[in-house]
């Protein structure tokens, strides 16, 4: 009746099906293997950066004025992906600074964008003194006549005295350990003078006392100090030398009380020599 079986159908069926799969694999391969186009390469990462001096200037420009900016110095990276334009400031005032910009850009990125502009002294660039608390200006020999410099507060250097007694006898013996007296010097402070005397300009390391054998605890001028000190301190009293001066019992000068005389009769005898005398020659040929 012209009706097909059934298997012969089936079969027929799964055949189109085959050939339409066959067909897509075949448009997707001629697909794959067509020649396409390659997207522009992007410059790279450190190229950008560095190529940015323009952006940079122009930044300053912006910031400050164009005739702000001298010439330019190099650059510097900070990181992979910033870096650091330099320019000579030509300011007044600002001798020796310069202008900083630091640019930064992303991986894969063709341009990079400004981070901050800022003023920095260059190698050659004159600066104010490093500052100094208020506390720590005042330094030793600049107390002037009139000046007036009390202790900072819970000064280690200082301990409280004793007041005195009322007793003539007793306030005069105890004048010697610091009676009658608000503050006394505290062990440490004691100790902290005692270094400072023994390594300053009158201790035994320096260059006049190297230069002689004599030492200043057998000179007649040497007056000990009182007290715990005085076992390795005193004040010289020779005018001729550091006079009025704590000195170290092991400093020593040329001064000494106990320097010979000096020995023979003085400097030689020379014959005058008379410079006015003048002997005239006949030239030679």
């Amino acid at each position: 009746m012209g009706v097909q079986p059934t298997g012969v159908a089936s079969r027929t069926a799964r055949g189109a099906k085959l050939g339409a799969m066959d067909s897509v694999t075949e448009s997707a391969e001629q697909g794959a293997g067509s020649p396409t186009e390659d997207p522009a390469p992007r410059p790279d990462l450190e190229t950008v950066l560095l190529g940015a001096v323009d952006l940079a200037r122009a930044a300053i420009v912006e910031f400050s004025g164009e005739d702000t900016v001298g010439e330019y110095l190099g650059a510097s990276f900070e990181d992979p992906t910033a870096a650091t334009h330099r320019f000579l400031a030509d300011m007044p005032g600002y001798r020796g600074w310069q202008w900083a910009v630091v640019v930064a850009a992303c991986p894969g990125a063709d341009h990079a964008t400004i981070s901050e502009v800022v003023l920095v002294p260059g190698p050659t660039a004159l600066l104010a003194p490093k500052w100094v608390p208020w506390q720590d200006r005042v330094r030793p020999g600049d107390l002037s006549p009139g000046d007036l410099l009390a202790p900072p507060i819970d000064d280690p250097r200082l301990v409280p005295g004793y007041m005195a007694s009322g007793d003539p006898a007793i306030d005069e013996v105890a004048a010697e350990v610091g009676f009658g007296r608000k503050q006394v010097l505290s062990p440490w402070g004691r100790a902290d003078a005692a270094q400072r005397w023994h390594d300053g300009e009158f201790g035994p390391g320096s260059a006049m006392a190297r230069s002689t054998r004599r030492v200043c605890r057998d000179c007649g001028f040497y007056v000990p100090l009182s007290g715990s000190l005085g076992l390795m301190f005193g004040v010289c009293a020779n005018e001729m030398s550091a006079d009025g001066h704590v000195v170290d019992s092991e400093y020593g000068c040329g001064a000494h009380s106990d320097t010979p005389p000096p020995q023979g009769s003085g400097s030689p005898l020379f014959d005058p020599y008379d410079d006015g005398v003048l002997d005239l020659t006949e030239p030679v040929d």
